[in-house]
C-alpha cells in the first residue's frame, strides 16, 4: 500500500507518538478489507507504540478505530483513507498518540467545554480537497472531548448509505443522525454552530479592538499579500475574512504559480496563512462583511460591519473579497443544489460514478471538468452557450478524444429538472432554432465563470463596473480616499492567483503611501 518513500516519511512522523494506542479493525472477506489490513499492518510496523487488533465489530466494514488502552476515543475511519485523506489519517495517529494539535489553547478549551453528546458522521471522497479540513476538525474534537464521536466515511465505498441518505455532495456531515452541514468547514465554523453564543462573544470581543492602520477585508491571495506588505511597514494590520484562503481553498491543481511547479489550493492557503502569521497581523476568521461606512472626512476612520455583529475600524481598507462561482439562475438550480447540482467536479464527481451528468460551460474550467468526470461517470454532456468552445486547444483535443463525451454548442440551459428530491434531467434551448430539448441525467456541474463579491458595497460612492467589479487607480485606490481594493473583486483582467498577489501588494503599498501623506 505504501511505497518506500512514503514509509520513510511516515516513520519519521510517527516518532512524535508519545503514548501507546491501538488500531481496532473491523474486517470481512472482501478485497477492500484485505487492502485495509495491509495498510494498517504497514503502519504498525513503523511504530512500536501502535498495536493492531482485528476483532472490531463495527457494522461498517472495512473500518478501524483508534483507541488508547482502556479508552474508546470515539474516532473511526470507515474505508481506506488514502488520497487527500491520508493526511487526516497521519494527523489522527499523531494526536491519538499524544502529539499536541496546532489549534490554539482557546479553541482547545472551547472544545473540551462542550457539554453535549455529539455523534458526527462525515461522508468524504478521496479526490475531494475540501473534505480533509472537515474530517481533521471533527477528529480533533472527538480526541479532545469524550462526549464527541466522529466517523469519517468514504462515500464511494459505502454507496448504499450514500444512496439511502441521498448524499450528492461532499463533505456531507450528519450530527446525531440528522443533516448538519455540507461543504468545506473550518474547526472554528463547526464550533460556532455547536457552541451557541460563541459567535456573539467573539463579535463583542472584536468590536472592542482599537482602530487599525490598514485592514484587509478578505483573506485570499490578494488579502494575504496585502497583509504581508502592510505589516512589513510596521503599521497596525488586520485581516478580517469569511475564510482565510478564499476561493483558493476550492482549487485542486495549481501549476502556473511562478516558482512553484505544482501545488494544491488548500496547501497554498495554509502556506499563505503561515506566512502572514510570521508578522504581527491580527487574523479574524468567520467574519463576513455586510456594511461599509466610509470615513466622514479624508484621513478619518472607515467602519466595517460584519454579519456576526462585530464592527471594526481602520484608517485605510483593502477590499479583497474575491469572487464566487457564477450560477445559471434558472429554475431548479437552487432547489437541487447539492442534490445533483454541483460546482466542484473534483469533490463530488466520485458520487456520480456510473451515472449520466452534464457540464455547463465550454471554457477551460468546463472542459477540464468534463475530462475529469469522463473517467468516473457513464456519460458526460458538455453544454456551451456560444457556437464554439472557449477552452484552450489542447483541452479541446483531449475532450474530443473521449468516447463517452457529447458536446452541444449554441445551447442555453433553461431548467434543471428533478423529482422533488434529486436531479433527473436538464432542459436546454437550441439557440439557432429555438427548439427545447431534454436530457435525462443525474448530475449537473456548473462551470460558467465568476461573479465579484460586491453586493455589500452597492449604494456607496465606491465606483463599480457594469459587471459589479471595483474600479481602482494605478495605486489600487478606489473612488473613495483611503479605501483600496485588490484581486478578483476588481476590474483587473486575468483572474489569476499570481496577479491577485501582485495587486494585493500594490494596494498595501498604496495604503501605506496614503497614510504617510494624510
Amino acid at each position: 500500500m505504501l511505497d518506500d518513500n512514503l514509509k520513510a516519511q511516515l516513520k519519521a512522523y510517527l516518532q512524535k507518538v508519545t503514548q501507546p494506542f491501538e488500531i481496532v479493525a473491523s474486517l470481512d472477506d472482501g478485497d477492500k478489507s484485505q487492502e485495509l489490513f495491509k495498510l494498517l499492518t504497514e503502519i504498525t510496523e513503523l511504530c512500536d507504540k501502535i498495536a493492531l487488533k482485528t476483532d472490531g465489530d463495527d457494522a461498517r466494514t472495512p473500518s478501524f478505530a483508534l483507541n488508547r488502552p482502556g479508552e474508546d476515543t470515539g474516532l473511526t475511519f470507515a474505508g481506506i483513507p488514502m488520497g487527500h485523506e491520508f493526511t487526516s489519517l497521519v494527523l489522527a495517529l499523531l494526536q491519538v498518540g499524544g502529539h499536541p494539535p496546532k489549534a490554539s489553547d482557546e479553541v482547545i478549551e472551547q472544545i473540551k467545554a462542550l457539554d453535549a453528546d455529539l455523534h458526527f458522521e462525515t461522508y468524504f471522497s478521496l479526490s475531494c480537497q475540501n473534505c480533509p479540513d472537515v474530517v481533521q476538525a471533527l477528529n480533533l474534537m472527538a480526541i479532545l472531548n469524550p462526549r464527541i464521536r466522529h466517523v469519517a466515511i468514504d462515500g464511494a465505498l459505502f454507496q448504499a448509505e450514500v444512496e439511502q441518505r441521498e448524499i450528492m455532495s461532499v463533505p456531507s456531515v450528519y450530527l446525531n443522525g440528522e443533516p448538519f452541514d455540507q461543504g468545506r468547514m473550518s474547526l472554528e465554523q463547526i464550533l460556532a454552530k455547536v457552541d451557541t453564543g460563541a459567535a456573539e462573544r467573539e463579535a463583542a470581543k472584536l468590536s472592542e479592538k482599537p482602530a487599525f492602520d490598514t485592514l484587509m477585508i478578505g483573506g485570499g491571495p490578494a488579502g494575504a499579500a496585502a497583509a504581508v506588505y502592510a505589516a512589513r511597514k510596521g503599521i497596525r494590520t488586520g485581516v478580517a475574512a469569511e475564510r482565510f484562503g478564499g476561493q483558493v481553498l476550492d482549487t485542486l491543481a495549481i501549476e502556473n504559480l511562478v516558482s512553484v511547479p505544482h501545488t494544491e489550493g488548500p496547501k497554498l492557503a495554509a502556506a499563505l496563512e503561515e506566512h502572514v502569521k510570521e508578522y504581527e497581523v491580527d487574523i479574524m476568521n468567520l467574519q463576513r462583511a455586510v456594511e461599509l461606512v466610509p470615513a466622514s472626512q479624508p484621513g478619518g476612520e472607515h467602519e466595517v460591519r460584519f454579519e456576526s455583529g462585530a464592527t471594526l475600524k481602520s484608517r485605510t481598507l483593502v477590499l479583497a473579497t474575491g469572487a464566487r462561482w457564477r450560477e445559471m439562475n434558472v429554475p431548479g438550480e437552487a432547489e437541487y443544489r447539492n442534490k445533483g447540482v454541483a460546482y466542484c467536479p473534483h469533490c463530488d464527481g466520485p458520487l456520480f460514478k456510473g451515472k449520466r451528468v452534464a457540464v455547463i460551460g465550454g471554457g477551460n474550467s468546463g472542459v477540464e471538468a468534463a475530462i475529469d468526470l469522463a473517467g468516473l461517470v457513464a456519460e458526460v454532456t458538455l453544454i456551451e452557450f456560444m457556437d464554439e468552445l472557449r477552452a484552450d486547444d489542447v483541452l479541446q483535443k483531449k475532450l474530443a478524444s473521449l468516447p463517452n463525451v457529447e458536446i452541444i454548442k449554441g445551447a442555453r440551459t433553461t431548467e434543471v429538472n428533478g423529482d422533488g428530491t434529486r436531479v433527473n434531467g436538464l432542459t436546454f434551448e437550441e439557440r439557432a432554432s429555438g427548439e427545447l430539448r431534454h436530457l435525462e441525467l443525474e448530475g449537473v456541474f456548473v462551470q460558467i465563470g465568476l461573479v465579484p463579491n460586491t453586493e455589500w458595497l452597492k449604494n456607496l460612492p465606491i465606483e463599480l463596473s457594469e459587471r459589479g467589479e471595483i474600479v481602482t487607480d494605478e495605486r489600487g485606490m478606489t473612488s473613495v480616499p483611503g479605501i483600496f481594493a485588490a484581486g478578483d473583486v476588481t476590474t483587473v483582467p486575468y483572474k489569476q492567483i499570481v496577479i491577485a498577489m501582485g495587486e494585493g501588494s500594490r494596494a498595501a503599498l498604496g495604503a501605506f503611501d496614503y497614510l504617510i501623506r494624510s
